[in-house]
This record gives structure tokens, sequence and C-alpha cells, in this order.
């Protein structure tokens, strides 16, 4: 006798479609555990694609805790794909730790991307933010690194909207490098550094930020360079740039004035040599037109002669530098 295994798979399929779409195990759990939900809220749950075990479960665990929420509210955060336990969680840790919040505004929190229940926590746990290292330079020149370590704690209120760490980071060193830039000395700095702590809250740093600034206290202070006179070897150096420039411009300009100079004198050479080359044709035309005699161009050359002669006693084995005219009787016709 064969075993009829069709109907019987049948069956089976048609069973576990039923259980999955009325989920009658989870509805009398939510029964007993005192949440009023009905088989048909299951069953539309399953068909608006909704957890009927985590709707059911986040009830439970907030009825437990005596709050007063309904499966419409958290599968309307469920399909607008808000974190159903953490805003649970986050609403019982605030009622627990006194915190006002509601499941309107931690619904809100939990959509604008934060973590509510962290937030919470932060709350009431204040939690320690370590600044990155924060150079500055005080007015004698010398460089400080600083690192603080910022208390803060969460403000509800102001997490939609609010500034998150990397504010209040940004802002602190801000502080810091004001704080370092206010001071006459550096010494004054590492005596005191209570002081850029002071300065820093003053401010009111956490304006418009998701925290509250509860202490910043200066874990460390370290000496850097000397900024200062760094900047006056820089400056002095670019001085003397300035100065071998202005230097090498006036030499520059000597020597080119040195050279006109040699120029014109080598010009004026040129003139005189040909000058002197036109007195043997003056004497050859003044013998010519009869205004100057054979006696007196002796005359002339006796002189020359005297001259010369004075001119080798006083600048012995020296050349004649007087100037001979028609010496070279060559030239004359």
């Amino acid at each position: 006798m064969e075993i009829p295994f069709a109907p019987i798979i049948i069956a089976a399929v048609a069973l576990l479609v039923f259980l999955y779409f009325f989920p009658i195990s989870l509805w009398i759990t939510a029964i007993f555990s005192g949440v009023r939900v009905s088989l048909i809220q299951l069953v539309l749950m399953r068909v608006r694609k909704v957890s009927p075990t985590l709707i059911v479960n986040s009830l439970i665990t907030a009825t437990k805790a005596g709050l007063h929420i309904t499966s419409n509210e958290l599968e309307t955060h469920f399909l607008a794909g808000g974190n159903v336990p953490n805003v649970i969680k986050a609403l019982i840790s605030a009622d627990k730790a006194n915190i006002p919040l509601d499941f309107k505004q931690a619904t809100a929190i939990d959509l604008a991307g934060r973590n509510v229940f962290e937030a919470v926590t932060t709350s009431v746990n204040p939690k320690v933010i370590n600044t990155p290292n924060v150079a500055a330079v005080s007015q004698d020149g010398i460089q400080l690194i600083v690192i603080a370590r910022v208390t803060v704690r969460a403000n509800i209120t102001q997490l939609v909207g609010g500034a998150g760490e990397e504010t209040i980071l940004a802002r602190v060193g801000e502080g810091i490098v004001t704080s370092i830039g206010s001071s006459l000395s550096h010494k004054e700095v590492l005596e005191n550094p209570d002081k850029i702590s002071k300065l820093v809250l003053s401010k009111g740093l956490d304006a418009g930020t998701a925290f509250e600034i509860l202490s910043i206290d200066i874990a460390d202070i370290d000496i850097g360079e000397n900024i200062g006179a760094k900047l006056q070897i820089d400056q002095a150096t670019a001085d003397l740039k300035v100065a071998e420039a202005k230097a090498e411009e006036r030499r520059a300009m000597a020597v080119a004035v040195e050279q006109e100079n040699r120029a014109k004198t080598q010009e004026a050479k040129a003139l005189v040599v040909q000058a002197e080359a036109e007195i043997p044709k003056a004497i050859a035309e003044a013998f010519r037109s009869g205004n100057l005699g054979v006696m007196d161009y002796y005359k002339m050359r006796n002189v020359q002669a005297d001259t010369d002669m004075r001119d080798s006693i006083a600048n012995p084995g020296g050349q004649n530098s007087s100037t001979k005219p028609g010496r070279d009787e060559s030239r004359l016709s």
C-alpha cells in the first residue's frame, strides 16, 4: 500500500503558510505578557512586511517598563526605517534616569541618524573626548603643543540639528590657540595651564551643539620650536638676499659706466690721431701758399727737437708722448 506523500506535503506547506501569516504562538505570548494586540493586527503586519516578532517583543519590553506605546506607533517608526529596539531601550533608560524624553522625540533623534540609546547613556555617564595635538605660539615666539580632555554630556534637546563631536574639538582647539596666543610668555602658560581651561569654558563653545561641555582639562603641554627666532632668521636671510641683489645691481651699473667711459676715451684718442694726421697736410698747404717759409719750418723743427730732448731727460727710457707735427716729411708735397 503506497503512502500518499503529495497530500501530506501540500498540507505541511499550507500549515507553514498559515502559521506564517497567523503567528498564533506570538499572539499567545503577547496576551500572557499583558500586551493587547489582536491576531488580525499580526496578520496585517505580515501583509505590510513588518516583523510581528520585533513589534510584539518591543511592546512587551515597553509595557513591562511601564511605558505606554501602541503597536501602530512602533509600526510607523519601523516603516520609516527606524531602529525600534534601540528607541525602546533609550526610552527605558531615560525613564529610569529621570531624563525627559518622549516617544516622538526619541524617534526623531533615531531617524536623524543618531544613536538615541547612546545619547541617553552619554547623558547619564558623561563622555571624555581627547583633542588632537593643538599647536599654538605665545607672544614670545615659543610654540606650545597642548593635548586637552573635554568632558561632555549629550544634550537631548539639541540632538536633532545640533553639531557633533568634530565641532566641539574644533572650537576647543580654536580656544586653546587664542588663549596661548594672548599670553605674553610661554612660561606663563606652563605655570598656570588652568587659565586655558577657564578662558575656553567662558566662551560657551557648546552653543548649537548636541553636547554640553562639563569641563576642559589640560592633559599635556610640550614645548615645540622657537617660531619667533626662526622667523627672525628667515627675515634676516631674506634681507641679506635683497641687499646682495641691490649690491650686484650697483656693481653691474658701475661696470657699465666704466665700459662706457673707456669707449669714450678710445673715441677721443681716435679723434686726436685723426687731428694729428691733418697737421702734415696743413704744413704742406702752407708751403704751397707761401704762408710758411723754409726757415720757419726749420725753426719749428728745432723747437720740436728741443722738446723731445727735454721729454727724454724727464722720462728716461719712456716713449715720447709729445706731438710732432710735420715729422713725416714724406707726406710733404
